[in-house]
């Protein structure tokens, strides 16, 4: 049996959901030869570590307690010693980490799960690969930090692996680092990578009013608490760039030409979500349900996507032919289309 030491970054929604597939899958990963062994769980608070992590684990019943407690909101930091794990708080929890890391690193192996949504923590994963350790993201926010330290972060390119931060588990990293070690150059990628907009945009395309659709997104689980988060187009320009890095692309986010689906007046800092969704946002109906019909008079269909060709990378809103990859699309699915030079 090939025991695989594994540290869990951030315990929300991602992490616990990643936590109870484990104990879930338990025998079917006996069967394929692999147990998972969880030694660490922390958040931006606390740590919980195994007594020893060389030998031992955080057992199932330990991992289900976690799940719980940071279901209701608590820190890890709250849960108390036991003889079955020890606990940390945030001025101490740094320290544990890497300690782990350098004690397992090089021995026998260990894989840091970033299930955050921090861009502090780039720093410690760059420092635990030098150690030896793998990483393993569903965090964006690492491999879109500035170019310094993503080169730093993916100087062993077989030690990091974040195939689930473009593509909704689509396999558009592997594809695409499979070509590109093939020799076959890639020209131009073009995708629908949120699922949230591109429920929005087939939506708004059966003429329903953009405001009504952004709030039953919410209600259905589709948008983060505040949409505007899913609205502003960021989390799209994020995916955007780490395809870009992956193509060869030296540039940061700054790079990225960005639009909005609402106007700096109706920003988080200037409105809280109450108001954005109670009024404001149904000021935006018209102008988009316009577009749609500009669209529809030609053929096309308004999706949200993403393009980058040669030196342009940019995110927005574009007109696409409705017979086309990106204008079948419907609902919360994401594709990429790739295009090459032979």
């Amino acid at each position: 049996m090939k025991k695989i030491g594994m540290l869990l970054m951030g315990c929300g929604g991602v992490g616990r959901q990643l936590l109870h597939h484990i104990i879930s899958c338990r025998s079917l990963h006996a069967k394929q030869g692999v147990h998972l062994r969880v030694v660490g769980v922390c958040d931006s608070k606390g740590l919980v570590v195994a007594s020893d992590v060389l030998s031992e684990e955080l057992n199932d019943e330990l991992l289900s307690q976690v799940c719980r407690l940071k279901l209701a909101g608590s820190s890890l930091s709250n849960l108390a010693d036991s003889g079955r794990c020890l606990v940390y708080g945030d001025q101490e929890s740094g320290k544990r980490i890497m300690d782990v890391a350098a004690r397992l690193g090089k021995s026998t192996g260990l894989a840091f799960v970033d299930c955050s949504a921090s861009s502090e923590t780039v720093g410690v994963l760059s420092r635990v690969v030098d150690l030896g350790c793998c990483v393993v993201l569903a965090n964006k926010k690492p491999l879109t930090c500035p170019m310094e330290h993503y080169d730093k972060l993916v100087k062993y390119p077989r030690r990091i692996r974040h195939e689930s931060t473009v593509g909704a588990g689509l396999p558009v990293i592997a594809s695409l680092n499979r070509m590109l070690s093939s020799g076959d150059p890639v020209h131009r990628i073009v995708g629908s990578l949120s699922g949230t907009l591109g429920y929005v945009m087939s939506e708004v395309e059966d003429g329903k009013p953009l405001s009504e659709v952004v709030k039953a997104a919410k209600s259905l689980g589709f948008t983060e608490p505040d949409p505007r988060d899913d609205l502003s187009g960021m989390d799209v320009a994020r995916k955007a760039l780490i395809l870009a890095r992956l193509l060869g692309r030296r540039i940061n986010m700054d790079s990225i030409k960005i639009e909005s689906l609402y106007p700096n007046n109706m920003a988080p800092d200037v409105m809280s979500v109450e108001e954005f969704l109670g009024s404001s946002i149904a000021l935006l109906d018209k102008d988009v349900a316009e577009r749609v019909r500009k669209a529809a008079s030609s053929g096309n269909v308004l999706r949200y996507v993403c393009v980058i060709e040669g030196s342009r990378c940019e995110v927005g809103i574009q007109e696409l032919p409705k017979n086309s990859p990106l204008g079948r699309l419907r609902g919360s699915d994401n594709v990429v289309k790739l295009k090459f030079f032979f």
